[in-house]
């Protein structure tokens, strides 16, 4: 580690509340806060309430330390540090599961926060993180803050458009809502969500109170400022207590959001895949070994995860993984299986690979990209999906080749022949000689040329080869 990557520097997505930012220290995680948020943090340390929530997990492990921040002299008064995270991701990567326990989480320690005299000014999906699909985590402490007599909740707005719409795009249309959260870092707007769920639609769980009613009355005071709408809501006798029953009423709404994958394709891709018993105990065996070779295995990258068949196995292996699998509905059953099984080393996403997330929010780096994520990762599993990216989304082998050696140190790479009936089944969709250069031994050297390959081993069936590399400096 460098001098420069021990000194703190702000992270590019913590700078929309002035009085607390995230800083980036040598694998540290620092948080400044200004002279209020300071008051505000001592009254929240002090209390029961964020005890009991540091012993639960439900709020990241967080204590205050003597660090000097960049900043003007006075910009921060305390100092506190965070328990790193493994891997960051974003609600746009979450299935509807995740969502919901997201949201979930939000919810419920905003009415143990209110119990405790304390409120949330943010309702933002992006404050949870996860470590592992056994349960989702708060990270944005900067968000409690005491809770002032009459004074709504400030975050509504936020939960909603982040949390609250997505989930009820999904069960109450059936619509993907990750394309519109991933377009729009501040989330679905109530007038979007007005004209989608219109008609008999308004009259679905939630719908005419926090759609319909909720984009009535921003119309209305759009011209009003918040500080005018907050002491209309206090000589109306708007109480805490109000607050409290709203949080309790919208848990239950919530819980009500479910939505069940529907059965896909890859749902089961074990029963329609091509490999024989010898092929599938020989693949196992191959990244059993190349996971041995790998030096560290802080972080993995299952990509094309399916079932997570693999990602088990690097788990196993002492990994944590993050298993990345574009179809939505084989994701959700996954997250569903590891949270019940209480695991804390799998982190399953949603995304596409052939168009992973980008960079987003301001200046296209508040949200940071799959690209510059993954970069930090130790190992790269890329097992059965060559053959999709080159055949089915006609992304070029070379560039398939850059694209992994961006990724983790370590590689594991699955070549289908064209001759397997995977590959067959997507050349049958394509014109053909549109790949004449698809062929193992044209991976094998495109490879050589980024990788230093320490095995390679062609399964029993003679159509699938596996290949480990360390890429080179």
């Amino acid at each position: 580690m460098t001098p420069d990557d021990a000194r703190p520097r702000p992270e590019p997505g913590s700078f929309r509340d002035p009085q607390t930012r995230i800083f980036l220290a040598g694998g540290e995680v620092l948080r400044g806060l200004g002279p209020r948020a300071a008051q505000d943090w001592k009254a929240l340390r002090d209390s029961d309430f964020f005890a009991a929530a540091q012993a639960d997990g439900s709020v990241t492990a967080t204590e205050e330390v003597e660090r000097e921040l960049p900043g003007e002299p006075g910009t921060w008064t305390a100092t506190l540090r965070h328990a790193p995270l493994p891997f960051v991701t974003y609600p746009y990567e979450w299935s509807h599961a995740m969502l919901q326990d997201a949201a979930a989480l939000h919810l419920d320690l905003l009415q143990r926060a209110l119990a405790a005299g304390f409120t949330m000014k943010d309702g933002s999906a992006y404050n949870v993180q996860w470590r592992g699909a056994a349960r989702p985590e708060f990270i944005d402490v900067g968000s409690f803050e005491p809770a002032r007599p009459g004074e709504p909740w400030a975050g509504y707005r936020q939960f909603c458009q982040t949390l609250l719409y997505p989930l009820m795009l999904q069960a109450h249309l059936d619509l993907d809502p990750r394309p519109l959260l991933r377009a729009q870092i501040d989330g679905i707007t109530p007038g979007q969500m007005r004209r989608m769920l219109g008609g008999t639609k308004r009259l679905a769980p939630g719908v005419l109170k926090h759609v319909h009613l909720h984009d009535s009355m921003q119309n209305r005071n759009a011209a009003t400022s918040t500080g005018a709408v907050r002491a209309q809501l206090r000589d109306a006798g708007f109480t805490d207590e109000l607050v409290a029953a709203a949080a309790r009423a919208m848990a239950k709404l919530v819980a009500k959001l479910d939505w069940r994958p529907p059965a896909t394709h890859w749902g089961d891709y074990r029963e329609t895949c091509s490999y024989t018993d010898a092929d599938a105990a020989a693949k196992a065996a191959f990244v059993d070994a190349a996971l041995a070779a790998a030096p560290a295995k802080d972080l993995v990258l299952d990509l094309g995860a399916n079932d997570g068949a693999f990602s088990r196995q690097a788990a196993r292996a002492g990994a944590y993984v993050v298993a990345v699998e574009a179809d939505a509905a084989v994701v959700d059953t996954l997250y569903r299986r590891l949270k019940a099984e209480g695991e804390r080393r799998i982190l399953p996403i949603v995304m596409d690979l052939a168009d992973p997330s980008p960079g987003g929010g301001w200046a296209g780096v508040e949200r940071s990209g799959f690209a510059a994520r993954a970069a930090a990762a130790d190992v790269t599993l890329a097992l059965a999906l060559v053959h999709h990216l080159a055949i089915g989304r006609n992304v070029p082998l070379p560039a398939i080749v850059d694209w992994f050696a961006g990724m983790g140190r370590h590689l594991v790479v699955e070549f289908v022949h064209p001759d397997d009936p995977m590959a067959r089944r997507l050349l049958a969709n394509k014109p053909d000689g549109l790949f004449p250069d698809y062929h193992v031994e044209t991976f094998v050297r495109l490879l050589g040329e980024r990788f230093d390959i320490a095995r390679r081993e062609t399964l029993p069936g003679g159509t699938r080869t596996l290949l480990a590399g360390v890429r080179r400096a």
